[in-house]
């Protein structure tokens, strides 16, 4: 919840002023109510817009929520689905992110898939059980066809604004674990062609350290997102 129409027109011109085309895919993902202008100002630029959350059902008694086709209709075509503060703030389940993320699949829609673990459960060492548990509730039964729209992205939740931080180590540990659990649910094949971002507080100092690991595919920017020199200093530690 950052950023007023003006805020985001801004933000957006200077990326656009500074940003020159690279082998990373880039996608901003402003509030609803500045997605279409957004849209608008990005529309001859490679740069993509995304929607940070949706809700499961087409239409109805649903005050404040937003649809997959709502979106669509404006062009935004991709979701951030299942993101950690949606999970701790609005205690949003797996059953209903699973629901969220069938509904954006079936509209033919990219997902971009949030889990990870908190503090406790990594000090009590049950973080690979935790994030084992929230992919299998949401992707086990996903279709050759699904995956291709799906897009994952691990969030330790313990090094988001905590003062802790994961090294580049740890992440590509968790990174190589998700990677089997894909193979396992799908096939190598999948695994190996599925995106994984790291969302656990990249920013400029730290992500070429991270972008350098095997199993680490990019990165779901958090507070660097919002000054556009940070992140196009982001998005060049990915070439």
């Amino acid at each position: 919840m950052n950023k007023t129409l003006q805020e985001t027109e801004e933000l957006i011109e200077s990326l656009q002023s500074n940003y020159t085309t690279s082998i990373a895919e880039v996608i901003v993902a402003p509030t609803y109510v500045n997605l279409y202008r957004s849209k608008q100002l990005l529309e001859s630029s490679s740069i993509l817009v995304a929607a940070q959350n949706m809700h499961f059902e087409s239409t109805g008694a649903f005050t404040g929520e937003i649809s997959a086709e709502m979106l669509k209709s404006i062009g935004v075509n991709t979701v951030i689905l299942g993101h950690s503060e949606r999970r701790d703030v609005f205690l949003e389940t797996d059953e209903m992110i699973a629901k969220k993320v069938r509904k954006a699949l079936d509209q033919k829609m990219r997902v971009i898939f949030c889990f990870g673990e908190q503090l406790e459960e990594r000090k009590s060492n049950a973080h690979f059980e935790v994030v084992s548990s929230q992919l299998k509730s949401v992707l086990a039964d996903l279709s050759e066809e699904d995956w291709a729209n799906m897009v994952l992205a691990y969030e330790p939740v313990w090094a988001i604004g905590t003062g802790e931080t994961a090294s580049p180590e740890q992440a590509q540990e968790m990174h190589k674990h998700i990677r089997t659990e894909i193979s396992a649910m799908s096939s190598e094949a999948i695994a190996s062609k599925t995106s994984i971002l790291y969302g656990g507080s990249v920013k400029p100092a730290n992500a070429a350290g991270l972008f350098s690991k095997e199993d680490i595919d990019g990165g779901l920017i958090g507070g660097a997102s919002l000054k556009a020199e940070d992140f196009l200093a982001i998005v060049d530690a990915a070439e």
